[in-house]
């Protein structure tokens, strides 16, 4: 992508009304643009970001036996009101003209149980794991913390259903280590936090959250195994206090925002729209359901907020814009020889042509944020090379295109 062909370019200065390095960063480097407070618009930037998180989400869905469909953001009332979820109080409620009542989707259980009920009859057609991923609204008070706290946010929600708590206890551990694994693929370490199940069930549920100072979440942890608490939900625990898992630590303080968690769900939603199951000696069960979710859109303002320095984002490879930022220093027929070779071997890449002062390029290299700045000069092409620098390091590197591109592949 050529940037002198693009609308949408990064701006000099921060928005003044930035109260988070995600929101500030975000809109200064041309990634979204705030229509209201938890409302945004993705700019391509972030747009090409939130796909490629999204497809990282959906992988591992896949590799674990989700079935990915896409489910309405409007619903009808009466299926909340069966649950009882029309009285929470985050839900966005509208008329139409002729009275009827609707709600804007902020979770799916409503629309997936009476959906599934059509396909699962017998424990044979057990379990399922279908999933979306798809816009959700919820009525915050006090919407903030940029893209990390929205009204209007993207998220992956998949839905379990099993014919017993022991098959539900056994898919959990396989979803908990898919969700571990989606978040090392984007340079984060998500700690597996019990919690409380909230509006969605009595029962403890667990949180993936990762420590950073933005988030908004007090958690436990051990150092020496993987025990972590949600102290706000669950506040039976103290720093401190001595690990009740491995009995080897004492627990540690942090904050950390949520990306993800799961809900038991038990036999709420079955009972509820009346799905019942034949087992194999022909007496009808509820079956029990899960809920797994993972904010998109969330994520993607919680790495801006782990990964930055004072010049701008620092995105992890596999989720970044592009992987090169091309800056071509009055080589524009050289750089366009070199932009064409990358993207032909599948590299992606952002080149800015644009006729402006190259203090300026590379001051925009750094806000966006790309893993690799590549410039073409007389120096480089001298030694028929590239100046390469790697985002968030100082050393500078001359290299030969092939090599180059061999090193990412």
């Amino acid at each position: 992508m050529r940037m002198s062909k693009m609308g949408f370019k990064p701006e000099k200065l921060a928005p003044k009304d930035a109260d988070t390095i995600n929101h500030k960063l975000l809109v200064q480097a041309g990634f979204v643009r705030q229509l209201m407070a938890g409302v945004y618009t993705y700019l391509p930037f972030g747009l090409r970001v939130l796909r490629k998180i999204e497809q990282i989400v959906r992988e591992e869905m896949d590799a674990i036996g989700g079935e990915e469909m896409l489910m309405p953001m409007l619903h009808p009332a009466e299926i909340w009101k069966k649950t009882g979820g029309w009285e929470i109080d985050v839900l966005f409620k509208l008329k139409s003209r002729t009275d009827r009542e609707y709600a804007l989707g902020q979770s799916q259980e409503e629309v997936v149980t009476p959906a599934m009920k059509e396909f699962i009859k017998s424990y044979r057609d057990l379990p399922r794991r279908p999933y979306h991923i798809q816009w959700k609204f919820r009525d915050e008070l006090r919407s903030k913390s940029g893209i990390m706290r929205g009204r209007e946010f993207l998220m992956k929600d998949m839905y379990s259903f099993h014919l017993d708590q022991a098959d539900f206890d056994k898919f959990y551990e396989v979803a908990k280590k898919a969700y571990l694994k989606v978040f090392a693929r984007m340079g984060l370490s998500a700690k597996v936090t019990e919690a409380s199940g909230g509006a969605f069930t009595e029962k403890v549920s667990y949180e993936f959250e990762v420590p950073t100072e933005a988030g908004e979440v007090n958690i436990l942890y051990c150092n020496s195994c993987e025990f972590c608490v949600n102290i706000d939900d669950i506040n039976s625990y103290k720093p401190g206090d001595s690990c009740p898992k491995c009995k080897k630590e004492e627990l540690i303080p942090a904050v950390a925002a949520e990306v993800g968690n799961v809900f038991d769900l038990g036999q709420k939603y079955t009972k509820a729209f009346d799905l019942k199951v034949a087992t194999s000696t022909g007496e009808f069960i509820y079956p029990i359901m899960g809920c797994y979710g993972i904010g998109v859109s969330r994520t993607m303002g919680v790495i801006v907020e782990k990964f930055h320095d004072d010049k701008g984002i620092i995105w992890p490879a596999q989720i970044a814009p592009f992987t090169v930022y091309l800056i071509d220093i009055k080589k524009d027929k050289e750089a366009q020889e070199i932009y064409d070779q990358l993207t032909a071997s599948g590299v992606e890449v952002l080149w800015d042509d644009r006729d402006i002062n190259v203090g300026r390029k590379f001051t925009d290299a750094d806000l966006i944020g790309c893993p690799w700045r590549m410039i073409v000069s007389d120096k480089s092409l001298a030694t028929n090379e590239v100046e390469i620098k790697s985002r968030g390091e100082n050393e500078i590197r001359m290299m030969k295109m092939e090599q180059f591109i061999d090193s990412l592949k």
